[in-house]
């Protein structure tokens, strides 16, 4: 499809808009009319499609579903970085791992159990693995499992690949590169790539958390759920910010992105410090 597609038209936004509403949770008002023109017309070119009606009839009747996770594909944003809001990884060493080896010191095959939400590239699964494995009170005899989830097929792949370019890693200290990466390459073509060891220690799955009900058997000693509320509205927030309190353990940890609060919702959390809240 080479021709240059039309603008968008208000009806067909309006389908676009309820449906990945009604499957991701993500809001996009008339102000998102530009943005969301722009993300679709880049996969409406992969399939030869030059109709936004045609397109949404496709999609539609596409029974596997896997055209509606290439659609939510190109709508999400992926953002992310190494340590980013480098004061959740402070309030991992300060006060949570401090508790779990507390909580555990008396018996260690304990089991602890963490799940990273939106884990888009893999950059912040593989922050908060290395912040465990490099404290000082972390057990190696415990039987750590780490899942890693993202509604973008294509950013798990990245994720469980877990190679990066020189500039995606320039916030990782110099130790850390050398302990949990090799690297190939030199310079700002070098290219750096989790050790298959490490990668392993991370379940990194596709998940939508519009889900109704989470199928999980086990509760979590944290979720880390960061800077993806933002897209949602006030309900979706709400009902989301409940299912995980139903997956946390007595006493966990939910921590949301610097741009988030738990603020106006209704819910049975502790506020401990901004953007971190416990059952």
């Amino acid at each position: 499809m080479t021709e240059k597609l039309e603008s968008i038209g208000e009806r067909e936004f309006v389908l676009f808009r309820d449906l990945i509403y009604k499957e991701s949770g993500i809001t996009l008002n008339e102000s998102k009319k530009a943005l969301l023109e722009a993300r679709l017309s880049k996969r409406m070119r992969g399939t030869g499609i030059s109709s936004y009606k045609e397109y949404y009839d496709l999609v539609k009747k596409d029974k596997t579903g896997n055209e509606l996770t290439l659609l939510l594909d190109v709508v999400s944003t992926n953002l992310t970085f190494f340590y980013r809001e480098i004061k959740h990884f402070d309030f991992m060493n300060n006060v949570l791992i401090p508790e779990l080896a507390a909580r555990h010191q008396n018996n260690p095959a304990a089991q602890i159990r963490v799940w990273c939400a939106a884990a888009s590239s893999g950059e912040e699964p593989y922050s908060i693995l290395f912040t465990l494995l490099e404290h000082k009170l972390f057990q190696t005899s415990w039987n750590l499992k780490m899942l890693a989830s993202d509604v973008s097929v294509d950013m798990l792949k990245i994720a469980s690949e877990g190679k990066y370019a020189r500039k995606r890693v320039d916030k990782v200290p110099q130790a850390i590169l050398n302990k949990y990466f090799n690297k190939t390459g030199t310079g700002a073509d070098s290219v750096f790539t989790v050790q298959a060891d490490f990668r392993k220690m991370i379940q990194f799955k596709r998940f939508n958390l519009m889900t109704p009900e989470f199928p999980f058997k086990h509760q979590f000693d944290f979720i880390f759920c960061r800077n993806v509320m933002i897209y949602f509205d006030s309900p979706t927030r709400e009902k989301l910010v409940g299912k995980f309190y139903k997956y946390l353990r007595s006493g966990g940890y939910l921590i949301v992105g610097h741009s988030e609060s738990l603020t106006g919702l209704r819910h049975e959390y502790k506020y401990t410090i901004p953007t971190v809240y416990q059952k």
